[in-house]
């Protein structure tokens, strides 16, 4: 095992000097399994991307709403899924036109930003940025300049999302928590209550983790732990592709601030690892260059289960959070002032976990409750050490770090009869969960599309009368038939007549509107119809960004395929990788 592990470790650092820039000459492109490259201009290269757009958006916009259908995603391995998720439906798009594909792949950014953003609203992002698209194409084909229509786009979008603003209701109950989370997971008022539950436990500054249950129930339970704003150094740390999360059980944690550049650092700990079989986490200030080269290829290669992790703030900030980590884990904190070097690093100095998932950007730890009495003597430290400082910040900070610490963490457990059926239930639980915090955070309007389509109908004669330019105009008047599209294609994913149902919801006061559930007209807030704000704002931010950029583009520059040999395919993941021409062999 040793020979292994150092071969492995040998190649990823030879890796690091085989390849260091990616501009090679046009001579070079061959050699690398590259294709030449086909270029399209004007209205040809931008028929294109509308074109993938369409592909991706109309095989999204069917989920909307509680009414909306299911899609069957075929894997190489495995049964097929059936998913009712935007993105995760957008994310499996990969069209055989390497020119629509472009397409497919900006569509798919809009309902990617939309998810990291406000953790919901992709499909609504994804329908909106088809409707500019669309409308904007037929404006330019008709000689629109694409630049002032682009101008139009932003400056009315800009106002719309300030009026939002302006509506937005903050949430002040567990039954709206309830409400937000039953829309988000379609409908499922089951769903809805345990992410209330759990929201009402462990509050705004707990978190929330979603795992699979040992029955065919869903329940919520509540353990220790930590959330550190800090997730995977390197996307190929994931081993959740759907969910695009690391997750790993009983896994050893390394904890230092030291930054960790040079392999021969991590090599006896690497080895004893492997011996144990245990996953390992490891937490530093930064890990760079060939180390993380070898950390990602040990992964890729099964030789080890790890993941890196970028400590979180700067200066003393920074050790503060390792030093609670290391605590709430108990770990011994490899910090650089006390001369501990990382090649001295033994199993018995690192912390332990019941479970952990790293995100892209937020990193949550279920601890083993071996730390309460620790946890609790840090907990009075840091509120001593408030107590004595006159700084605000230095307050905040401290307070941020006691919720951290003592918030704890709500496990809902997910059951389900099959494979298929899970995977669909974990996903929606994870577009509720965020739908929530954007909620606490931004505050909710009404939803169910009534909220653009309110704007739609009392709006507009204010914000035209703030543009002058005409072809700016016409940018203003395709984002207001965009407002619509929401409302409508809910309606018509219940077998309803959209543009019927939206006449409908003419001259009402806010919040009127349609309630696909029960196919009934009223007051959306006082039934629960609600949506976060912020996943309304991120819908018209993303949208109207892509659309703009779509519109305005006058060239399309792609590869033309070519069959690659399985070496070249090879070659061409380690240089994805950030690992240059590994030697597999």
């Amino acid at each position: 095992m040793r020979v292994l592990v150092r071969q492995v470790l040998v190649a990823a650092m030879a890796s690091a000097f085989v390849v260091t820039t990616t501009n090679r000459s046009p001579g070079h492109q061959h050699q690398w399994g590259l294709s030449a490259k086909k270029v399209l201009f004007g209205d040809e290269s931008r028929k294109k991307l509308v074109d993938g757009i369409n592909a991706v958006a109309d095989a999204v916009k069917v989920t909307l709403g509680p009414k909306g259908r299911n899609v069957v995603l075929e894997r190489s391995y495995g049964v097929p899924e059936i998913v009712n998720d935007g993105v995760t439906i957008a994310r499996d798009i990969e069209l055989d036109d390497a020119a629509m594909n472009i397409g497919a792949k900006l569509v798919q950014e809009v309902a990617s930003k939309s998810d990291s953003k406000a953790g919901d609203g992709t499909t609504t992002s994804t329908l909106m940025t088809q409707e500019l698209v669309n409308q904007g194409m037929k404006a330019v084909t008709s000689g629109v300049n694409p630049v002032a229509l682009r101008r139009g786009i932003t400056k009315a979008t800009n106002l719309l999302i300030a009026e939002v603003e302006k509506v937005a209701k903050p949430v002040d109950s567990n039954e709206e928590l309830m409400n937000i989370a039953t829309v988000a997971t379609s409908g499922n008022t089951a769903m809805g209550s345990i992410i209330a539950r759990a929201f009402e436990k462990v509050g705004e500054t707990g978190s929330t983790v979603v795992e699979e249950s040992q029955t065919l129930n869903d329940d919520v339970d509540f353990t220790e732990g930590l959330t550190i704003d800090r997730g995977f150094i390197s996307p190929y740390f994931v081993n959740d592709q759907e969910r695009q999360l690391c997750e790993m059980a009983g896994p050893r944690i390394l904890v230092t601030d030291q930054k960790i550049e040079n392999v021969n650092d991590l090599i006896p700990l690497l080895e004893a690892m492997v011996k144990t079989k245990e996953p390992l986490v490891v937490i530093a200030e930064d890990v760079a260059g060939e180390a993380l080269s070898a950390l990602v290829v040990n992964k890729m290669r099964g030789v080890l289960d790890v993941v890196a992790i970028k400590a979180p703030g700067f200066g003393t900030r920074r050790k503060d959070v390792l030093q609670d980590v290391a605590i709430a884990t108990g770990a011994t904190f490899v910090a650089q002032e006390v001369g501990v070097a990382l090649d001295t690093v033994t199993p018995e100095m690192l912390g332990t976990a019941e479970r952990i998932v790293v995100g892209k950007e937020e990193t949550t730890l279920v601890t083993d409750g071996k730390q309460t009495e620790a946890i609790e003597k840090r907990i009075a430290q840091i509120r001593v050490e408030a107590e004595n400082t006159d700084s605000t910040f230095d307050k905040e900070k401290a307070e941020e770090r006691v919720a951290s610490l003592g918030g704890g963490i709500a496990r809902i457990k997910v059951g389900a009869a099959t494979e298929t059926e899970l995977k669909d239930k974990k996903l929606r639980y994870e577009d509720a969960l965020n739908s929530v915090k954007s909620a606490i955070e931004m505050g909710v309007v009404p939803g169910g599309g009534a909220t653009l389509a309110w704007l739609m109908f009392n709006t507009r004669d204010d914000i035209f009368a703030q543009i002058e330019d005409e072809d700016e105009k016409r940018g203003v008047d395709i984002v207001f038939k965009a407002l619509a599209a929401p409302m409508r294609q809910i309606a018509e994913n219940c077998g309803l007549d959209g543009e019927v149902v939206l006449s409908k919801c003419v001259d009402k006061p806010f919040g009127y509107g349609f309630n696909a559930a029960t196919a009934e007209y009223g007051d959306l807030p006082s039934w629960g119809v609600i949506d976060p704000a912020k996943v309304t704002i991120s819908a018209l931010e993303n949208s109207a960004s892509i659309a703009g950029l779509v519109l305005t583009t006058e060239a399309l520059i792609h590869e033309i395929p070519k069959e690659l040999s399985e070496a070249e395919k090879l070659r061409q993941m380690d240089e994805a990788a950030g690992m240059g021409g590994m030697d597999y062999m």
